[in-house]
Order: C-alpha cells, then sequence, then structure tokens
C-alpha cells in the first residue's frame, strides 16, 4: 500500500530555500503520494467569528460559522488523509515563521485533532509519522535559543503524532557545507 504523504513547506523564499529543498529530499526519499501545501500562499490568521465556530457543536453552526471553518477543514483534511507528514520550515529569529503559527493554529482543533480529557489533552491523530526540516542561519537547533524545534515536535505531539523525527541544517551561516552534509546524512538515514 502506498503511504500518503503531506508536504508542508513554510519559507517565505521560494527560490534558494534550503528547508524547501531538503524538504523536498526528504518526500524524495519515503516515496508515496504527495499533497503539497505551500504556507507562502498564504494563511489566514484565526478570528473571533473561527473561534466562534469552534466552540458551536457542528450540528448547530451557522452558514457563517461553517464558512469561517471551511479553509481549516481542508487543512485538517489534509492531515487526517496523510500517514506522513513533511515539514520543512526555517527558523525566524529563533521560532518557526508566522504562517507555520497560522498553519498550527488552524488544524490544532479541540474534538477534531484533540480532545479534553480529565487528564489533560489527548491528540486524535494516532499512527502518523512527522518528519520536520529545519533550516537555521545562526541558531543551533537543541540549544536554549531554539525555540522552533521543541514546539513543533510539541505540537505534533498534541495532535497526537509522536513519531517524530528532526532534520537539522542548522547554523548555515557559519558553516553551510557541514550543515547541508549533516542534513542530507539524515535525509540518506531515513527509514522509508
Amino acid at each position: 500500500m502506498t503511504q500518503k504523504i503531506l508536504h508542508i513547506d513554510a519559507s517565505a523564499r521560494l527560490n534558494g530555500s534550503v528547508s524547501r529543498q531538503l524538504s523536498a529530499e526528504v518526500v524524495d526519499r519515503l516515496g508515496g503520494d504527495v499533497t503539497h501545501r505551500d504556507l507562502a500562499e498564504g494563511i489566514p490568521q484565526i478570528t473571533e467569528a473561527w473561534v466562534s465556530a469552534t466552540f458551536t457543536p457542528a450540528d448547530q453552526r451557522t452558514d457563517d460559522q461553517r464558512n469561517a471553518l471551511s479553509f481549516s477543514d481542508e487543512l485538517v483534511g489534509e492531515i487526517m488523509e496523510a500517514d506522513v507528514l513533511v515539514i520543512g520550515t526555517p527558523v525566524y529569529n529563533f521560532a518557526p515563521p508566522a504562517a507555520l503559527k497560522a498553519w498550527i493554529d488552524q488544524i490544532a482543533r479541540a474534538g477534531v485533532t484533540f480532545r479534553y480529557t480529565e487528564n489533560g489533552p489527548v491528540g486524535l491523530l494516532e499512527g502518523k509519522r512527522a518528519v520536520i526540516v529545519l533550516a537555521t542561519g545562526g541558531t543551533a537547533i537543541g540549544s536554549e535559543i531554539d525555540f522552533a524545534s521543541g514546539y513543533l515536535r510539541h505540537m505534533m505531539g498534541f495532535i497526537g503524532i509522536h513519531d517524530v523525527e528532526i532534520i537539522a541544517a542548522d547554523r548555515l551561516m557559519a558553516d553551510a557545507d557541514t550543515a547541508l552534509s549533516s542534513a542530507k546524512k539524515q535525509i540518506r538515514d531515513l527509514a522509508a
């Protein structure tokens, strides 16, 4: 059975983006049916109407509320269909780009991708895998100033995706050759 891959690109750079290049290599390495979502095309921020709609039971939503959630429903549907998420992202100012945060806000929905229990939230997207490719100019992934990798790993777990692999091409401005060589080795070592 062919696996389904949801490939997310978060870099604002359409040309010359290391995260785009490396995440495409991950997708090639894994193989499968690919749905590509390019966040540089724009992801709307959540609004009061969106929040109100998410807290209204689905069978009681107005047409306006269904409309407010229609794009979010599309994004959630892409994740639900996928076996593997491949997220390629730069680290801007020590954190994920705003477009990736907006995408996460759109897909992290109570009762849809996670639910609340007496023991806290539980993710509903069990059995999926995520490969996150991070490219940084100067931030060392895993360092105290890296607010991207931990956040992204946490959010994947929050929605139920616990099989998360991080591929880092970090500190590119300090030593691009070593960073790229290390990332490409990590990609080659990925289990398909």
